[in-house]
């Protein structure tokens, strides 16, 4: 078995930071939770797994290159109309507080919106005025 680079495991660690959402889609191993279960990620170790909490209770890691894992969006965005979507809630939050503190008037307003749904909880926020 193959360990990966520093640079390497630090690629994983930036693609799933700690509290990403992920959803299991193949791991050969006999006792894998079942295709599709849902877990977080509480870290990542120093050769690149992904150690997990399970939504079974699980505490299986996931293997990066061996096992496969998508990302769940914790959070999505619509600014100005384009969306995004992040992988934890306190990536948004963080870049959302950064944009309000650069701007003015109406468009500090409409960062504002967008924070203030992040730090309520709402899964989908937007600076759309409802009607």
């Amino acid at each position: 078995m193959r360990f990966p680079s520093r640079e390497e495991v630090e690629r994983i660690r930036e693609e799933y930071p700690v509290g990403t959402k992920v959803e299991l889609v193949k791991m050969d191993d006999p006792q894998a939770p079942p295709i599709g279960t849902k877990g977080i990620v509480h870290a990542v170790d120093d050769v690149g797994n992904l150690i997990m909490k399970w939504e079974n209770g699980s505490r299986l890691n996931v293997i990066i290159g061996e096992d496969i894992v998508t990302i769940i969006p914790a959070v999505i965005t619509i600014c100005y109309g384009g969306k995004d979507t992040w992988k934890t809630r306190t990536e948004a939050e963080k870049f959302f507080l950064k944009a309000m503190m650069l701007s003015e008037g109406s468009e500090r307003e409409r960062y504002t919106k967008i924070y203030t749904e992040l730090k309520m909880g709402r899964t989908i926020c937007t600076d759309e005025e409802k009607s």
